[in-house]
């Protein structure tokens, strides 16, 4: 789980974004009023309004893409956008859209601009960087030897992008550039080249500095069946089916079936790891009756997430602040700096993003999380641009960060889990469909045949 942790979450290493912008965010924390008495829907619509202001205000001005964090650590300037958390973005601009917080016009101008903004933007064999100058849109590599492609993040960033393609329809100049350009980077994405010559598996970075030399092959169970859905789903450069089946499916941290707390979990690592595995693929596929060879994806994230509860519940190491109403770990900020939380690796930190993206799968128990976090916290850990990162009351520390990777899912799973609005447009997605289809994947959302 530890060599896990370093290579898998290490998403977020803290995004500066200038001193002076941070202590007006400080500021502004403590000032960001906390209305009373809200019915469920009330709060949760203020949340969601609320988070957004991250991907919208606090967007690149350049770019318009999201900002890696908030807050100042470590020096790598002011520019660092992440185009994963750029894919939870654009995901979260339908919903504010749809909610009537912006105009469409408005939620189709800021997407065109990320939009223009890639489309000159560095990029390899058509995969995107897992950062970007936001200003310049060249590399700003990641670690020593990741400043190429990041075949995971561009996952990310495309689940969001096919998404807004399904969404903005309608026949004007700016939605059809819009679709015109995001089908022109989505077809030139060389999905089959991260096989490195044909393996079936598929490798996670490419540099034209460095090669293959990570060498780092992407096996499940985690964050990253989506990366082999769209692999599967691409219209010019798609992988085999063996490609998912001999290699996602084949590590050893894939099956499972064991029980923890009398909860059956079909894949993944003992007590099932960071909830975000049952967030990220499954801002766009819908996993309501989707099965394929190996699991019900409805079971294993619901499984997964009522055992990361119990966990909390049952709090073996005896932390404050655990219970029935403050539960939920994934990866984040820490006391410590970056970690990621699970029933195996617990600091006593909650992570609001947690509970909050598990709407879908708990709603009942998500409500009671959210209710305490807002009612009972909110003076710790409400501000302008929703939860803060995470939390412990057993530390006494309060984060006083947001991460884009974090605020995103609360914002389109709460919207899934409301309306099943983003599960509806990305599943329509033809080429999603033939990807789910060539992978064996079943679901009364999938649609025909597979093309030939």
């Amino acid at each position: 789980m530890k060599k896990l942790a370093a290579l898998f979450f290490t998403f977020c290493l803290f995004l500066p974004v200038g001193v002076q912008a941070q202590k007006k965010r400080n500021s502004a924390q403590s000032t960001v009023s906390r209305p009373q008495n809200l019915s469920d829907e009330q709060l949760l619509d203020l949340v969601q309004k609320q988070t957004f202001k991250y991907f919208w205000d606090f967007g690149h001005p350049v770019s318009g893409m999201a900002r890696e964090r908030s807050n100042t650590s470590f020096d790598y300037g002011n520019e660092v956008v992440t185009t994963g958390g750029t894919g939870f973005g654009v995901m979260s601009i339908i919903v504010a859209a749809e909610r009537g917080w912006i105009t469409r016009q408005q939620a189709a101008e800021r997407t065109l601009k990320i939009v223009n903004f890639l489309q000159k933007a560095d990029m390899f064999h058509g995969v995107f960087p897992h950062w970007l100058n936001g200003a310049t849109g060249k590399v700003i590599r990641f670690s020593p030897k990741d400043d190429g492609g990041d075949l995971v993040e561009t996952s990310l960033l495309f689940q969001g992008l096919l998404t807004s393609k399904q969404y903005f329809t309608q026949n004007n100049p700016i939605e059809n550039q819009l679709r015109n350009k995001i089908q022109g980077l989505w077809d030139g994405i060389e999905w089959n080249w991260h096989t490195q010559g044909g393996q079936h598996v598929l490798y996670w970075h490419w540099s034209p500095n460095n090669g293959w030399s990570m060498n780092h092959q992407i096996r499940g169970w985690n964050e990253c069946l989506i990366t082999y859905v769209l692999a599967a789903a691409s219209p010019r450069y798609s992988i085999s089916p063996q490609v998912y089946h001999q290699g996602y499916a084949t590590s050893n941290h894939f099956r499972n079936d064991r029980e923890y707390y009398n909860i059956k979990l079909p894949l993944g690592f003992d007590y099932g790891g960071p909830l975000f595995f049952s967030h990220y693929s499954f801002l766009g596929l819908d996993p309501r009756g989707l099965k394929d060879n190996y699991a019900d994806y409805w079971e294993q994230n619901k499984n997964h997430t009522l055992i990361n509860r119990a966990y909390c519940l049952d709090n073996p190491k005896k932390y404050k602040g655990y219970g029935p109403n403050s539960w939920g770990l994934t990866a984040s900020d820490s006391y410590r700096g970056y970690a990621a939380h699970s029933p195996t690796e617990d600091l006593g930190v909650i992570t609001p993003t947690a509970a909050l993206s598990a709407f879908p799968y708990t709603p009942e128990y998500s409500m009671q999380a959210l209710r305490h976090f807002y009612n009972n916290l909110g003076d710790k850990i409400w501000g302008e641009y929703g939860f803060v990162d995470a939390f412990s009351e057993h530390h006494n520390w309060y984060a006083n960060s947001y991460l884009a990777i974090d605020q995103g899912p609360i914002i389109v799973m709460i919207e899934n889990y409301r309306t099943g609005l983003l599960w509806k447009l990305f599943m329509a997605n033809p080429d999603v469909q033939n990807g789910l289809k060539k992978l064996n994947f079943k679901s009364d959302k999938i649609q025909g045949e597979a093309s030939k």
